[in-house]
């Protein structure tokens, strides 16, 4: 019987990704079990492998972190998902918060608090790195916001493709639907969000983190 930790590591970065595998596979409690390199990716392996934990970089191509997060906590809501970002500040949080991430772990932790941020969440209680826990306390703030986005799950996956300056062709493609369809969400997208083109679609997925770029 495997009694390890299984792990699903999501990260864009391929070597930042291999590294967080070799550091995690010093540890003998814990198996690395699948490697996604966008959100799209990452919920759909984690749906199928269904590992313990899954260590999700907030900020990912095709469905950044949070989404990602968001749409998998929807579908396996008991699924544990720590987030791992280099942003320590309120906002990154409490988006974090909302999309009902499990914790929140800087990239700059040691590896004993990773082993640790990984064991606490598998374990069902909430973690946050020591930077952050003296404003958060120990995971009673880890709930999911009661303000839903009007956009749906669809909608907003191609408002972050748009906002990373794809086209409504590679968008189709990405996301196996037709250019019409496409057309179709934008419009519904922009209708709903009352924006009339493409710059304030951008400008509003980069202030409400539906697209996040690396500092």
């Amino acid at each position: 019987m495997n009694d390890k930790i299984t792990v699903l590591i999501a990260d864009d970065h391929t070597i930042l990704r291999r590294g967080l595998v070799s550091l995690l596979s010093l540890n003998q409690s814990i198996e690395v079990i699948g490697e996604a390199e966008d959100g799209r990716s990452a919920v759909e392996m984690a749906l199928r492998l269904e590992p313990d934990v899954v260590l999700m970089d907030i900020s990912m191509p095709v469905l950044n972190g949070l989404e990602a997060t968001d749409r998998l906590k929807r579908d396996a809501p008991e699924m544990k998902v720590l987030i791992l970002s280099a942003h320590d500040n309120d906002e990154y949080v409490n988006q974090v918060i909302r999309s009902g991430a499990n914790g929140y772990v800087l990239k700059n932790t040691s590896p004993e608090e990773l082993y640790a941020a990984i064991r606490t969440v598998h374990s069902g209680h909430a973690f946050f790195s020591p930077s952050l826990s003296g404003r958060y306390g120990e995971g009673g703030a880890l709930a999911r916001g009661e303000t839903e986005s009007a956009l749906t799950s669809r909608e907003r996956e191609v408002l972050q493709l748009i906002a990373e300056g794809e086209t409504h062709q590679h968008i189709a493609d990405r996301l196996f639907i037709s250019v019409r369809t496409v057309d179709t969400h934008t419009n519904n997208i922009m209708r709903k969000l009352n924006l009339h083109d493409t710059a304030s679609l951008v400008t509003y997925a980069i202030k409400n983190r539906i697209v996040i770029f690396p500092r």
